[in-house]
């Protein structure tokens, strides 16, 4: 029988060999590619135990796995996968009164953190991917976190570990050794690693533990008496060589009662760095530390979102736990050398963004503003802190004979920092320097008395120069500590004992063939190039998240990384391969992994590093189909304009005909869901009533001139209300609305189908017909935010060299942003009551909503602009058939609860059809557009 079978024949979990399945796991958030011969989601701790069974029968490696954001490629192996994040992920048990809980290695260190809070506890470490990591990869790399100053690493926060070795034994560790049945298996590993630590007992001491962020090898220092002969804790950081961990007993710390964060600005970050021995001895729970050029990426990437910073050019960001210590720190500073300028944040809304800064500094250290890639490898390195100002120092020496560049922050008081360098990995040149320079750096940073691995552990990226840092004895010790454990050597070979090489595996071989397809749209952020677009995504997770933003709502929907932008862009990469997915733009395997993709756009901001998903699913479908007979759903909804306009000469038999009982069968014809209930035309359109209206208009002024009102499909046939909702405001502001007279449409329906060469044809159109106004200056204002969003953004895309592209792009609007703009000191009506707010994701996406929220602010509204998520319908996507159930669970996971929880009588606001139709479909939701927010409360007068 082969290992497929035998494993589907043990295992209750899921197995899956199959090739999309191999593409998505066969990297992490590393350099490095090992594609999987399969992977496992094993149900419990017993399903784990008969994985291996079968997995030792067949002499197969394991590697184990939880959110894959491995910087250091330890979460990828060549044999089976187990990953545990999908199913292992219960929290067993929390006692409040020992401070303890009980959790499988699962689960996200954030999820446990909610359930802690309500007892004023917590768990320490917090690693910047706090919110899609596990517990189990936290033990693995023994991960640290920007609150390590005072809560430590995992190995200080471990009590005891439940674990299985490759021979199917099962132990429980801790303080004391090996507890549990005395079996014999048990004695021998335990008389084992007793006679290890006698042995080498002096090696120990002088050589392991001698600061807070040794992490580099094996902690084999815990077994010594003096340490309790912890056994729990020597095995944290083996990064899955030695033992499976199937449940952990981990120590809380109480949450402080009030949290300060102290900013202080530097001329650079070696200044910074000299700083932080003064700042320890403050006590502060953090000292973190980052410079402008993380900034410069920031301010390209998102501009506006970059928060108010005291003056300087590096800075550290300081948490204290009360504010009497903020303000003896702040003294403090003033009179510390090189500190410019200090400040003490209490607002919690600037707080999180600046913070968040922080956290995606391993995405945003990826590219730099010109578009230039850069990658971890020398990503962890610690000294101990009072030596940080002199290896900076000499690192960026080392940078520069080298030629090479990157972001350097990270974890200032600990020693540790973080970086992404512009290594080529194209060429065997630029491979070879990668190799020469890692080991320039790793004596460098012995030079300091430091390691290579600070918290991230040594992985593929790192272990080789292990042998370079110890001693031959030290090494010959971990070489014995492994064998104790798994004498086979099947657990994650290659890693800390009997290392592979730096620069073998990499994912970018430069002996690989790559296909370079040619593309219809430009993708201009990545020079024309699918493969360095879908090669921005470094795996990084953030995609993963559960909770803020609205990437990636699919994930959040099925917790399968098939639906991860991550995992869609692991199959992409393989597909350019052309090894495990060989049958280029038609490979079934990228169509399953794009199938739940709803478009939405929210990876293009909230990914740190900008893969945008919807683009590739959007060129993958124009190749695909190209030719080719299209599903249903693409001549159903992508062609809806036109279909609108054939219906709006017959509004009425079209509608009596989408709800009599042929509804059914016209919906099965479109591919579309037999679950929802088809949109309504109107009676009459909004060019209908503007027609009518400007006939018989009879103002004569406009002092703020004219502004050109986009009608989109949804809009004009639809929802005219709307239009002139927006048209009667915008006069009450003293605008002159004007149109185009014909229906256009943007070409968002062919795009979000795949249909390029049909959407440019539109946008030609359209454009041609709105370019006499934006010519002679006149501002455009799009209400639905997905139209604003391709004349902003996909526009240039479809047409790169067509100027009228670029000057639409660079005059659209939203409602909220040309009222911004153009009418600043016009005064709005007043709001009373609250306003509940559901950003379009393609508005969060290119646009953002700070004009919205300010211009609802301005009326006196109690607004709360929701971050809850997408809303699930997302265009086409809800409609079609097949995508409804995952519409309706990307809606139930968060903006449905969120909706719930608003006041009772707030005002839903919602600018996006889709997010209108979708609470009113499932809940019942009547939501507006901010436009018919403010006419509702215009004066009487001057709506008449």
């Amino acid at each position: 029988m082969t290992l497929r079978t035998d494993l589907e024949a043990a295992v209750r979990g899921t197995v899956d060999f199959t090739d999309r399945r191999r593409a998505e796991y066969s990297s992490d958030a590393s350099n490095y590619r090992q594609v999987p011969l399969g992977v496992v989601y094993p149900a419990d701790a017993d399903d784990v135990a008969a994985a291996v069974a079968v997995c030792a029968k067949h002499e197969v490696p394991i590697t184990t796995r939880g959110g894959g954001t491995s910087i250091a490629g330890n979460a990828i192996g060549t044999g089976v996968v187990l990953e545990f994040s999908r199913t292992m992920n219960r929290i067993i048990d929390i006692d409040p009164d020992a401070r303890t809980a009980t959790v499988e290695p699962g689960v996200i260190p954030a999820l446990l953190n909610a359930e802690l809070a309500e007892h004023g506890l917590r768990f320490g470490p917090d690693p910047s991917t706090h919110a899609r990591c596990t517990i189990g990869g936290m033990i693995g790399n023994d991960a640290c976190g920007s609150h390590s100053v005072a809560w430590g690493r995992t190995s200080d926060n471990v009590v005891s570990l439940d674990v299985l070795t490759y021979d199917g034994t099962r132990l429980t560790v801790g303080a004391g050794g090996v507890a549990g049945p005395r079996t014999d298996r048990a004695a021998e590993v335990h008389d084992a690693l007793t006679a290890l630590a006698d042995t080498h007992r002096a090696t120990f001491r002088t050589e392991l533990g001698q600061f807070s962020r040794q992490v580099s090898g094996y902690g084999l220092h815990h077994l010594l008496p003096e340490n309790d002969t912890n056994v729990a804790k020597a095995l944290v950081g083996t990064e899955g060589t030695c033992v499976i961990v199937l449940a952990a007993t981990v120590k809380l710390v109480p949450l402080p009662a009030e949290q300060r964060l102290v900013i202080a600005g530097f001329g650079d970050s070696e200044v910074a760095a000299d700083a932080v021995p003064a700042i320890l001895e403050h006590q502060p729970l953090t000292c973190e530390g980052m410079d402008d050029r993380i900034l410069d990426v920031l301010r390209a990437r998102r501009a506006g979102s970059v928060p108010d910073l005291p003056d300087g050019d590096a800075w550290l960001l300081i948490d204290v736990d009360s504010a009497d210590k903020a303000q003896r720190l702040t003294e403090a500073l003033h009179a510390m050398d090189g500190v410019r300028d200090v400040a003490t944040v209490d607002d919690p809304a600037r707080r999180k963004a600046v913070w968040k800064i922080r956290e995606d500094g391993a995405g945003l250290a990826t590219r730099s503003p010109d578009g230039t890639l850069s990658w971890p490898g020398w990503e962890d390195a610690a000294v101990p802190p009072a030596n940080l100002g002199a290896y900076l120092r000499g690192f960026h020496r080392l940078l520069e004979q080298y030629g090479l560049h990157g972001v350097v922050y990270g974890h200032f008081g600990e020693g540790c920092l973080h970086v992404r360098l512009d290594f080529d990995f194209a060429t065997h040149d630029g491979v070879g320097q990668f190799d020469e320079f890692m080991r320039a750096a790793g004596d460098l940073v012995k030079q300091h008395s430091g390691v290579p691995s600070g918290e991230h552990g040594d992985g593929r990226a790192r272990s080789e120069l292990l042998t370079s840092l110890y001693s031959p004895e030290l090494m010959r010790a971990f070489a014995e500590f492994k064998a104790i454990w798994d004498p086979a050597g099947k657990l994650n070979p290659g890693v800390i004992v009997d290392a592979a090489a730096m620069t073998q595996d990499l994912r970018l071989d430069p002996d690989r063939a790559w296909r370079r397809p040619q593309t219809t749209l430009a993708l201009h952020e990545d020079r024309g190039q699918i493969g360095t677009a879908v090669h921005r995504c470094v795996g990084v997770g953030k995609c993963r998240t559960l909770s803020g933003g609205v990437m990636c709502p699919s994930y959040r929907a099925t917790r399968d990384e098939k639906d991860s932008t991550r995992g869609r862009a692991r199959v992409l990469q393989e597909m350019l391969l052309d090894e495990t997915v060989t049958d280029g733009w038609r490979s079934d395997e990228v169509g399953e992994a794009l199938d739940l993709c709803l478009s939405c756009k929210g990876c293009k901001s909230d990914c740190p590093v900008g893969v945008d998903m919807a683009t590739y699913k959007a060129e993958y479908l124009h190749h695909r189909y190209r030719g080719r007979l299209r599903p249903a759903a693409h001549y159903s909804m992508g062609w809806l304009p036109l279909l609108a306009r054939l219906a709006s000469r017959m509004p009425k038999a079209a509608n009596a005909l989408t709800s009599s009982p042929l509804s059914g069968v016209l919906k099965r014809a479109g591919g579309i869901a037999a679950e929802r209930e088809l949109p309504r035309f109107a009676e009459h359109t909004f060019l209908e009533w503007y027609t009518a209206h400007r006939a018989s208009d009879t103002r004569q002024d406009a002092p703020r001139g004219s502004v050109l009102l986009w009608p989109d499909t949804f809009t004009n046939f639809f929802a005219p209300h709307i239009g002139v909702a927006a048209t009667e405001v915008l006069e009450a502001a003293g605008f002159e609305v004007l149109t185009i007279d014909k229906p256009r449409c943007c070409g968002l329906t062919w795009v979000s189908t795949g249909q390029l060469g049909v959407a440019r044809r539109m946008l030609r159109q359209s454009l041609a017909d709105v370019a006499p106004l934006i010519d002679a200056g006149v501002p455009m204002v799009a209400l639905e935010p997905s139209c604003a969003a391709l004349f902003r953004s996909d526009a240039t895309e479809l047409l790169p060299d067509d100027e009228g592209a670029a000057v639409a792009a660079a005059h659209t609007y939203t409602f909220a942003e040309l009222l911004a703009r153009y009418a600043p000191d016009w005064t709005p009506p007043a709001v009373d009551g609250h306003a509940t707010v559901q950003v379009h994701c393609h508005q969060h996406a290119i646009m953002g909503a700070a004009p919205d929220a300010a211009l609802l602010r301005s009326t006196g509204a109690d607004t709360q602009m929701l971050d809850a998520g997408c809303c699930g319908l997302a265009g086409n996507f809800g409609f079609e058939r097949g995508h409804y159930e995952t519409s309706v669970k990307v809606a139930e996971h968060g903006v449905l609860p969120a909706l719930a929880s608003s006041p009772p009588d707030a005002a839903v606001v919602a600018d996006g059809f889709s997010c209108r139709t979708q609470f009113e479909q499932l809940v019942g939701v009547r939501s507006r557009h901010l436009a018919e927010v403010l006419r509702d409360a215009l004066p009487e007068r001057e709506t008449r």
